[in-house]
């Protein structure tokens, strides 16, 4: 590996998750093609692509993240003609479930923007959730949103079926090399450290997920991307879900199911997780999930786990991502998606390209997303957060 790495490089990607392997391969179909993709771990989407739940949806409650979907997931939907990889997008419908009177009311407005963008998401009453849902119990549902195009895809096969084009186009990514300092003179870049050796180039792009901020200091900068832990259980074959189950979200208690092959993939975010890089399971909190799980799916008390495993979050102070450049000149952000970058992963590498080849992104607008918004007082915040 070390002897492999080349010297220098036009653009040194850090982070071979989506949002990584996105952008490489919008890089190179644009033409920039001396490009090093740079991951640490021994395979690619190992860190919080790999370990996320897959969901991928237009329903959220700003301008900008709605448009970020209507552009990214019709990737995915083309992305077998395009990559020629099969990602597994399956439309199952998200359906939120509204168990609290201040949620219907800010959902009713999401819901009403959503509707404007072109995003016709459908209103449930309380009993229409229930009937859409008779394997769950919900007696305290108040309403309920769902749209159609909503649903899962498969991530690995999004990162893998990017950094093997990327590859084909003459990208160069690499797998156990870890980002140990970056060396500038005066305010611009002109050199990577990693374990395997220097790198000249003078343009970085940060794509290292719940790990940005430690990237960013290595450059004096403060990215606020906190990382925070969430883990969700698989479960054995349920015969009685119904074939038409969608990805359901309490969202009062940011628990979600889905399904995964016979069974449920289940999970609950904790509100008391505090900031870590700790990728363990908590079996404390697992028990407290799952019977939560239980209670709104009493099936599950029928059913074995199957496996479990926590994954990172990359969080920002308004749940929206960063983008484009910084202070320091040739160092580049794309991160802080919230638990959202998979599904906005295809859009974001296209915008990352858009910003290096002309300095800005044009297919969405997101230049209101940049890191300057946090010491400016510019934050979006966010609703529709699982």
């Amino acid at each position: 590996m070390i002897s492999e790495l080349p010297p220098s490089a036009d653009v040194v990607i850090i982070g071979g998750g989506v949002m990584g392997a996105s952008t490489a391969y919008h890089l190179a179909l644009a033409g920039i093609r001396d490009v090093l993709l740079l991951e640490r771990e021994t395979h690619f989407g190992q860190g919080a692509s790999g370990r996320c739940a897959g969901g991928v949806r237009y329903q959220f409650s700003t301008e900008v993240n709605i448009k970020l979907s209507l552009a990214s997931l019709p990737m995915l939907e083309r992305f077998r003609e395009e990559i020629g990889q099969e990602c597994n997008y399956r439309k199952y419908g998200y359906l939120f479930v509204l168990t609290r009177t201040e949620e219907v009311e800010v959902f009713k407005k999401n819901v009403t923007l959503q509707r404007s963008l072109g995003v016709d998401t459908e209103w449930l009453s309380g009993d229409e959730v229930r009937n859409y849902l008779p394997a769950m119990s919900f007696e305290d549902a108040l309403a309920g949103t769902i749209h159609m195009n909503d649903g899962l895809a498969d991530p690995n096969s999004v990162v893998m079926g990017y950094i093997n084009r990327a590859r084909q186009l003459g990208v160069q990514p690499f797998t156990e090399v870890e980002v140990t300092g970056i060396k500038q003179i005066g305010n611009r870049i002109i050199r990577v450290n990693t374990s395997a050796g220097p790198i000249g180039c003078g343009t970085v792009i940060n794509a290292a997920g719940p790990w940005s901020r430690l990237i960013g200091r290595m450059v004096e900068l403060d990215i606020p991307i906190t990382p925070l832990r969430r883990q969700m259980v698989t479960t054995s074959s349920l015969p009685k879900l119904p074939q038409n189950f969608p990805f359901v979200i309490d969202f009062a208690q940011s628990l979600y199911f889905h399904r995964e092959g016979e069974g449920i993939l289940t999970g609950m975010s904790n509100p008391n997780e505090t900031p870590s890089y700790d990728q363990r399971i908590d079996p404390a909190w697992e028990l407290i999930a799952m019977e939560a799980a239980v209670k709104r799916m009493p099936m599950l008390e029928h059913a074995g786990r199957l496996s479990g495993w926590a994954g990172l979050y990359e969080v920002t102070p308004d749940a929206h991502p960063i983008f484009g450049p910084t202070a320091v000149e040739g160092f580049w952000v794309v991160g802080g998606f919230s638990g959202h970058g998979f599904m906005h992963g295809p859009i974001a590498g296209k915008l990352m390209a858009e910003f290096i080849l002309a300095g800005e992104a044009q297919t969405v607008d997101v230049s209101m997303l940049n890191l300057a918004r946090f010491t400016e007082g510019r934050l979006i915040q966010e609703y529709n957060v699982v």
